[in-house]
């Protein structure tokens, strides 16, 4: 089959490789028909988070078709329309036994080799993907907007795990792909004000198109101001945080009021610089967010629905032969690029 392989850093080619075989009973044979390109892949395609070492296939956001079902699966068959968590749980280790599957002690993410293990992706024309990941499509989601799946849930589990009141004002720091679905998510949960804040400016008109009441520029001396203002001197109960970096952290632990919560969802850097103090003596509840944990049945029919419109944060769908294109386009931060979908 052809796939897309990382064969050095910063250098990907599209290579002949051999077709995947199920080994086990338990997984089945995906036929890929979209598989969009996520910021984890942008950073690891230099190698700065160790995670992607080459040579891998890369890739974790998709769908495609079973061709092939192991001898144990018992819920899909050949033909059926699926999409995939990029996280495969062991289902047996004390986090898996409380249903905390993204928590698992043995997880391993599709697209990743690391020091731990190597598991490759679904930039390629298959896949093997195990049956306790899959899950089905609606009949009326296609397959690149079910490509969005997986951002979309991450953004969903951030959200189950701090969610705002009705009618409680919040704020989401950078307008990347997952803070632009916080905020549209959001938008279905609270009738107060989404606050976006975010450095670009292009950045901070797609987050007032996609649901946000108010956008600032974090660098803005204003800021703290413009935000008391709009929240009647109150500030905010909640910020989520979608970068992953010293500055954007600090600045949402800024924004949030004594006793308030800040979600961080970001983690394109390994450690960060906390104010301490501020958070001690403020008594802030600082949230991590892993991955996903059951929240793809919901944003796939409220994709499907259209409560949760994606088609507008794709950017480009390419064909999977100009994969190395599109990966130095985002890696370069060119045309203001959301989303790239690849179709083998």
């Amino acid at each position: 089959m052809k796939a897309l392989v990382l064969t050095e850093y910063k250098k990907l080619e599209l290579k002949e490789v051999d077709k995947p075989v199920i080994t086990s009973p338990t997984q089945v044979l995906v036929r890929i028909k979209a598989a969009s390109i996520c910021g984890s892949d942008v950073h690891g395609f230099d190698g700065s988070t160790g995670r992607r070492r080459p040579p891998i296939i890369m890739g974790h956001e998709g769908s495609g078709i079973i061709e092939e079902v192991g001898s144990l699966v018992t819920h899909y068959k050949v033909g059926d329309r699926v999409t995939f968590d990029s996280t495969i749980y062991c289902g047996s280790c004390s986090y898996c036994r409380e249903g905390l599957f993204n928590l698992c002690d043995n997880r391993r993410v599709l697209g990743v080799s690391c020091e731990e293990y190597r598991q490759d992706g679904i930039f390629a024309e298959y896949a093997l993907i195990e049956e306790r990941v899959l899950f089905r499509l609606p009949d009326d989601l296609d397959f690149v907007q079910a490509a969005m799946a997986e951002p979309a849930g991450v953004a969903a589990h951030a959200i189950s795990l701090a969610s705002p009141k009705l009618g409680e004002d919040v704020a989401v720091v950078g307008s990347g792909l997952i803070g632009l679905l916080l905020i549209k998510l959001l938008r279905t949960k609270t009738s107060g004000k989404i606050i976006a804040i975010e450095m670009d400016e292009n950045r901070r008109k797609t987050a007032l198109a996609s649901g946000a009441d108010l956008a600032f520029d974090p660098a803005d001396p204003l800021l703290m101001e413009k935000v008391s203002q709009a929240t009647h001197s109150q500030m905010l109960g909640l910020v989520y945080e979608a970068v992953g970096a010293t500055d954007p952290i600090n600045t949402a632990i800024r924004l949030v009021r004594k006793g308030g919560t800040v979600v961080l969802v970001g983690n394109i850097r390994p450690t960060i610089e906390l104010p301490l103090q501020s958070v001690v003596t403020r008594q802030i509840k600082v949230q991590g967010s892993c991955a996903i944990n059951g929240e793809y049945p919901t944003v796939l029919r409220m994709m499907a629905d259209k409560h949760l419109v994606v088609s507008d944060l794709i950017s480009k769908v390419a064909p999977l032969e100009e994969g190395n294109l599109w990966f130095n386009k985002l890696y370069n931060r060119e045309d203001n690029l959301l989303k790239v979908v690849l179709v083998p």
